[in-house]
């Protein structure tokens, strides 16, 4: 998946050691893609895998509506891939520690978009803004202590 164009990097500065966001992010990143509106997503772009299942806490297999864990590095990096009719993608996720026991969160999105329907979807979801919004807004969600 590293192969993919790359589409977007988002960045948040958060307050809090990397062992406190690293709990944080792997309870809130199943849980933000476990929605039952994403579960209806991800039938409606015939997204695979479909369902949440694996292990809690997440590790490598763990699935989620569109995504699955392809890579965990404990305290570094958590790396989700998936795919559907209208894309191939990945989404990573990586933490750097900063000074002052804060650190940097980072997203990082990669995809293909083949075709004529690739083409109008990217244009519905990536161009029009809607994934940078997304992203943002579950990105500032770390900014906030629990």
């Amino acid at each position: 998946m590293s192969l993919l164009p790359f589409v977007d990097e988002h960045v948040v500065v958060v307050d809090s050691g990397v062992e406190e966001l690293w709990g944080r992010l792997v309870v809130n990143v199943g849980r933000s893609l476990s929605t039952a509106g994403g579960a209806r997503y991800a039938r409606v772009v015939g997204a695979v895998p479909r369902a949440a299942s694996g292990v809690r806490p997440l590790g490598v297999g763990s699935e989620f509506p569109g995504f699955r864990v392809a890579r965990l590095v404990p305290g570094r990096e958590l790396a989700l891939e998936g795919r559907h009719r209208f894309s191939s993608y990945s989404l990573v996720f990586r933490v750097e520690e900063l000074a002052g026991g804060r650190c940097r969160l980072r997203a990082e999105t990669r995809a293909v978009f083949p075709g004529a329907a690739g083409r109008v979807y990217r244009a519905l979801v990536i161009r029009s803004g809607g994934h940078a919004f997304a992203m943002r807004r579950m990105l500032a969600g770390y900014r906030r202590r629990p």
